[in-house]
Formats: C-alpha cells, structure tokens, sequence
C-alpha cells in the first residue's frame, strides 16, 4: 500500500512526488513515455533552444548596424543534437532526484480500477492518495485533409526533420508565434493564420500592436480573422476569411490550435465532464476525495509552471495540508520566447478598468532605456497597471528583449502585495532591462523620471 501515487512525470508530477517524499509519504510515479512530460522532451525545452539560435540569428543582423560583420549559419542537424543532448542531461537529473528521494518509478501504462486502485502494468497498485498529472496532447480538429503527410503537430515541428521553403501555421498563439519565429530563422518562407480578429488578445491593444511590427518586419506574415476549413492535397489549406474561402501553397502545414487534456485510463472514475479538463477544488481535489488533479489534465493554464505549483500544493493536500489555490486569481507570469519577447501577468488594462474602474497605468518604452539602446534592442515596451486606491499592482505587460525575466518583478510584487511605491523606492540597476520597470511605476505615480510627465 502506498501513500501517495502520482500518474504522469511531467512538471506537474515528478514534483508532487518529490514533496510527497519530503513528507515522509511512500510514493510512487508512473510514467508511460518519458520523465518530464511535454515540457521536457517535446514542448518548452526543446522550444526554447531553437528560439535562443533563432533569437541569436536575428540579434546578428541586428548587430550588424553596430559594426558586427561576416556569414553565419543555422545548422538543423547540430541543433537538433544540441537538443537531444540538452533533454538527455535534464531527464538524468530527475532521474537522480527520484532515486535520492526514494520515490519508485514505473515507466507503465497505468488504468484506473477504482478509486483506490491502479492496474500499472501487470501489477495492481493500492494507495490511500492519488495525483493525476497526465498532462495533454496537441489539439487535431476533426478536419478533411488533416491525416496527410506534411501535416504536424507541435511534435512534429519540434523534430527538424526538415527545414520546409513555405510553412503555414495555423493558429497564432504560444506555439505558433514562437514556431514561426523559428523556422523563419532557418529559411522557410512563413504564413501565420489565427481566426482571431486580432493578435494576442490577452494583451492590451497597444502592445499586441508590438508583436505585430515586429513579425512584419521579419517578413512573416500574419493573416487574422481566417478560420481553417479542409486541407487539400499538397498540403494546401484552405481558409475562410469574411465570407470567401482562400487556399494557401505550402510544403508543410503546422496545427497550433491548442491542447486537449490526457484522460487515457481515468474512464472508470467518476470524474464528471472532463473533456476540457478534470474538475477540481481549490485544494486540487477532484470529485473524489482520495484523488487529486494538477496540470494541464484539468484544463486551466497551460503552462508548466503553472503544474508544478498546482502539482506541489495538490501533494501537500492530499497528505493533510490545507492550501487553498485561487485558480482565477493566481500570479502566474505568461511568457512568449519569441524576438522580440512578451510576457504578462495579472490584467490587462482593459481587464482591470472593467472590474476596478479607475486604475494607475504607466509605460515604459524601451528606445529610452540606454541598456536596451546599447543592446541594438530599441523595440519594446513596459506596462504597469495597479489599483487607484491602494497602490497594489494588478498586472503588468512587457514586450521587448528579457522580457520573460523581467516579468517576475511584477509578479512578486502582486504575489507579495508590494505597491507602486515599493517598487519605485528600490534601487535598480543602470543600465539594465529592469529599470524599465521602475519607470513605468514612477509615472503610474504621477512622478516620471525619464519621460515628459503628462
């Protein structure tokens, strides 16, 4: 009899199981695939080193107008090493701390007999507490023309196999824009279609508007307010846009509409609806008491991050803590690794007026930062909004160079309840990327430094 069970080693999972183990719990994590999930092996690892070469390509022939010169190359197969290396070393890892926690591992498929039992294999598992952490899978609309060849996933578009002269990708969110950016990198000639009316709706006008320039700067370009029909033989996909169908040429079509939660072997339990994400309480429990749900497999946030903190509490939960997780109101930083970057937390400032009212807001443009300027980085943008009465930050916007790092100080001032004041008040590095963020704080104030007040 175990304590505490955890199906599913992504970042939700292996966590969980490791605070299991910090308790004292006897824990065991079935893992059907590969330690660390989609994040690890086919999602924000792999991503994100290709996004470094294609950033560092990009920063190149920026560099260029500052006296940088000669030929540079991107070569797939030695990137795709990179990444295979870089995977391997980081799964190593978890590995390690499994075994120096003593938490057993089970690379089985595990099926639910009941709610206190787990067939894991050829083995019947009995535990008082269970954490489903099986994460999900790219979304693959019911779509004629969608099963042939040239047709990916996110999976596919992560392999480099091959590099395609045209690529279309359909849908402009995380995975998309930050594929495009890639293969655009190495050559392919790229089409991004979202049947959204605009771009990143999750960011305020004026900095969506940021991602946009530089897209088309890069010579991507961006068709909106298109929705994906059928795939014709080619692949060739075929759009329809206010009323009129419009096919597109391609060597390779990438589906980057979303994901759907993993539910293989939870058909037993009692679960309730679940097709777009396992129901849980504020504690991570689900509708049955033992059994407890983190990660994408709920359907809430999509993020990685996000699993591990859900992942951690949910453990301490099910081993007699109390933590109670504010699921709609949580500080959870929002990150895009493309080129420029963007990242945001908390409300937008259309978001914040329709529940607050009257809210502070102050920006920061990254052409007067003398870090950003000596970087060759002059495109971006810092927001900050915060509540009128009190101070307390509400959220923030940033896109520009570093963007994913210096997001954090926003989020730690919502987490911590730190105001406008306090951050204006602490001592930020010159030059640096951050200071930006103290800028935008001091005009919020009504007392900009940098800028012509208004």
């Amino acid at each position: 009899m175990y304590d505490f069970v955890v199906v599913g080693g992504g970042p939700a999972g292996y966590p969980a199981a490791i605070r299991a183990a910090q308790l004292d719990a006897k824990v065991l994590l079935v893992e059907k695939d590969e330690l660390g999930g989609t994040c690890l092996n086919v999602g924000c690892i792999p991503s994100k080193l290709y996004l470094h070469a294609a950033s560092m390509a990009f920063e190149i022939e920026r560099a260029r107008q500052s006296g940088l010169e000669g030929d540079f190359s991107i070569a797939p197969d030695k990137l795709r090493a990179h990444k295979e290396a870089t995977i391997a070393r980081l799964k190593k890892g978890i590995e390690s701390l499994l075994m120096a926690n003593k938490i057993r591992l089970a690379h089985e498929t595990a099926i639910f007999l009941d709610e206190k039992t787990l067939q894991v294999g050829a083995e019947r598992i009995k535990a008082e507490h269970f954490l489903i952490a099986t994460g999900s899978s790219p979304l693959v609309p019911p779509i004629q023309g969608i099963a042939q060849q040239g047709v990916w996933t996110s999976t596919e578009a992560l392999e480099l196999k091959n590099v395609p002269k045209t690529l279309v990708i359909v849908g402009a969110g995380f995975v998309g824009l930050e594929m495009a950016m890639v293969y655009k990198a190495l050559g392919s000639r790229v089409t991004l279609v979202d049947m959204l009316p605009r771009l990143l709706p999750m960011l305020d006008a004026d900095m969506a508007a940021l991602m946009e320039r530089s897209l088309k700067a890069k010579g991507i370009s961006l068709v909106l307010g298109a929705r994906l029909v059928r795939i014709e033989p080619g692949p060739r996909p075929v759009f329809l846009k206010e009323g009129k169908e419009e096919a597109f040429l391609s060597d390779a079509v990438l589906l980057a509409i979303g994901r759907t939660p993993n539910l293989f072997g939870l058909e037993r339990l009692p679960l309730g609806p679940a097709d777009k994400g396992i129901f849980v309480n504020e504690g991570l429990q689900t509708r049955i008491s033992n059994i407890y749900a983190a990660g994408d497999v709920t359907g809430r946030t999509f993020l990685a991050h996000a699993a591990t903190h859900q992942g951690i509490l949910a453990a301490e939960n099910a081993l007699g803590g109390e933590n109670a997780l504010d699921l709609e109101n949580l500080p959870v930083p929002n990150c895009l690794y493309t080129d420029p970057e963007a990242a945001w937390v908390g409300l937008s400032e259309t978001k914040a007026k329709e529940r607050f009212g009257d809210v502070r807001t102050g920006t920061y443009l990254y052409g007067a930062l003398g870090r950003a300027l000596a970087s060759n980085e002059p495109l971006g943008k810092i927001k900050v909004i915060a509540n009128s009465k009190d101070g307390k930050i509400l959220g923030a916007q940033i896109v520009g160079k570093a963007a994913t790092e210096i997001i954090h100080e926003a989020t730690l001032a919502m987490s911590a309840g730190i105001t406008l004041s306090g951050i204006a008040a602490a001592v930020h590095a010159h030059p640096s990327f951050s200071e930006g963020i103290k800028e935008a704080c001091l005009e919020a104030l009504g007392t900009p430094l940098h800028k012509a007040p208004r």
